[in-house]
């Protein structure tokens, strides 16, 4: 169900520039930076929608408003991958997988 109310997003010009590097940046692997474009799209002055950011970047507007609220709650932090579930794989130096 979505979010009634995106929360607005106001950046601080160290926040600002920091988006902009991550957002420009080559070194950037492309997820963080797309999350970048949505927040700092976000901040604009005309207060975009989610929906509206989500036509201009060709994503859904349900991963805009997650990616906008986690920012809003966590910051930079935020936007980076939450760490994932599991055993992480295990590969021995000859390159197969080595077994415990």
């Amino acid at each position: 169900m979505p979010t009634p109310h995106a929360p607005a997003i106001s950046l601080s010009d160290q926040q600002r520039q920091d988006l902009l590097q991550l957002a420009r940046a080559h070194s950037t692997p492309q997820a963080l930076a797309r999350r970048a474009r949505m927040v700092l799209r976000a901040a604009d002055a005309d207060g975009p929608t989610n929906l509206q950011i989500a036509q201009e970047l060709g994503c859904k507007n349900d991963t805009v408003g997650r990616w906008r609220r986690r920012f809003a709650e966590q910051g930079l932090q935020g936007l980076q991958d939450a760490p994932r579930s599991g055993r992480p794989p295990v590969f021995s130096p000859l390159g197969s997988p080595s077994r415990p």
